[in-house]
């Protein structure tokens, strides 16, 4: 079965976990999020398997999410263009495999994930 990342080659935990996934024999795709633009589609069908809600998936540490978004509230599919507008606001790595799905931070999810 495949498995994708959703990476960020500037983010240390991802690129830990891509190293991870390099070691471990397991065929994967590269979804390089912050040069692809990611579908409504893929983003919800991502929450759906890791099964957290739009808002649950946000970098709420992230400058752009304090200065725009932090105490605002919106709906499920106005997170998700915000997402793909700002894709630097999504967690990561997000490893995909089959139905189920996990957000690499700690690595040790990855780890057992791929048990």
């Amino acid at each position: 079965m495949l498995i994708q990342i959703f990476h960020n080659p500037r983010c240390g935990k991802s690129r830990t976990c891509l190293k991870i996934l390099q070691e471990s024999g397991h065929a994967f795709e590269i979804i390089e999020y912050m040069k692809q633009t990611l579908s409504p589609e893929l983003i919800q069908s991502t929450l759906d398997r890791l099964g957290i809600n739009a808002e649950q998936l946000l970098r709420k540490n992230e400058s752009i999410y304090k200065e725009n978004f932090k105490d605002k509230k919106h709906h499920q599919n106005e997170w998700i263009k915000i997402m793909i507008a700002q894709p630097k606001l999504i967690q990561r790595p997000i490893i995909i495999k089959g139905d189920k799905a996990v957000i690499g931070r700690p690595i040790e999810n990855l780890i057992e994930f791929l048990k």
